[in-house]
């Protein structure tokens, strides 16, 4: 590794909160609701719509690992295949005529849809655990040469 300056910890820590904060917010909020209105509501759409903050931590993390030369490759096809995914389903919603309204949501094409956004989020924790393993190691105490081995 090569950089190890606040900076890019700082870009490593605050990448990986912006990245892990459009999956963990449903689940805060459907927690809220539940202790206010005694019902749980889970919002699946709200990782989607939390793009922006994807875009930026994925930035940041993209970032830090190339500054530390460290977790590169998964950082990159993560944040590839999250904005493959992403427009991907929300072609096929218009394609299918799902975002229009004018299909019911419903069969196939639903599945088709909702699979996309699962591989969203799936890719989006991905990067998160990519994100806190960066940190890890940009945190880590060098370790000094063994002599005699």
């Amino acid at each position: 590794m090569k950089t190890k300056n606040n900076l890019t910890k700082g870009m490593a820590i605050l990448g990986s909160a912006l990245i892990w904060f459009p999956i963990l917010a449903p689940f805060l909020l459907g927690a809220a609701s539940f202790l206010s209105e005694g019902r749980f509501r889970l919002d699946y759409l709200m990782p989607a719509e939390l793009f922006p903050s994807v875009l930026v931590g994925s930035g940041l993390l993209l970032w830090a690992a190339l500054r530390a030369r460290a977790r590169q490759r998964l950082i990159a096809w993560g944040l590839g295949l999250a904005i493959g995914t992403l427009f991907g389903g929300q072609g096929l919603a218009v394609v299918t005529g799902l975002a229009s309204g004018r299909t019911q949501p419903e069969g196939w094409a639903f599945a088709l849809v909702l699979a996309t956004l699962v591989l969203y989020s799936l890719t989006l924790i991905g990067m998160g655990v990519g994100g806190v393993l960066l940190a890890i190691d940009l945190f880590k105490a060098p370790r000094a040469p063994v002599d005699g081995l």
